[in-house]
């Protein structure tokens, strides 16, 4: 038995053979699911704009279901639906206002950071060991930028040291 291809969209795997990816690639089931799967990493602003240009679909609003389910050309969103997904962008909109508001004027990552590579050099220089943003003072001089702190779900290597410092554990054996 040869080689199989299988289509993470369509969830299916064929014979893999030039003939046979192509078709399948170029098939509408393939389409179909491509861009179901795409549809699902859009932002609430471009699906209400998109739901509030097209007409109701009168077979879905008849029956509660239509043929052409998702790919349908026009909208199976009922009034109470649209009015959650216009609240639900309104209170994105706000929640990424709230968080520009909070952030330093005048102030950018590119100035932070050169700041910071700035004293860091100069300690160096000086044979000094202790880097000056370890202490607590210089932190609240320096500051974390407010536009690091107010990205959601920051991965721990990215996060500022607690106060105090990182634990370190010295029962810990390397090799």
């Amino acid at each position: 038995m040869g080689k199989r291809y299988y289509c993470d969209y369509c969830d299916r795997s064929f014979q893999d053979n030039m003939h046979n990816r192509k078709k399948h690639l170029n098939g509408v089931q393939h389409h179909r699911a491509k861009k179901a799967w795409f549809d699902n990493f859009r932002d609430s602003a471009a699906i209400l704009n998109d739901e509030q240009e097209k007409k109701p679909c009168r077979k879905f609003l008849q029956k509660g279901i239509c043929d052409f389910g998702s790919n349908c050309r026009f909208s199976h969103m009922t009034e109470e639906e649209l009015f959650n997904l216009k609240r639900q962008v309104e209170d994105e909109r706000q929640h990424r206002e709230d968080s520009e508001d909070r952030i330093m004027p005048g102030r950018s990552i590119e100035e932070w950071l050169s700041r910071r590579e700035k004293k860091r050099a100069a300690l160096g220089s000086k044979g000094d060991l202790k880097i000056e943003e370890d202490s607590e003072e210089s932190q609240a001089e320096n500051g974390i930028l407010q536009q690091l702190l107010s990205i959601p779900d920051l991965p721990p290597s990215l996060q500022p040291p607690p106060p105090g410092g990182w634990k370190v554990n010295m029962n810990t054996e390397w090799g």
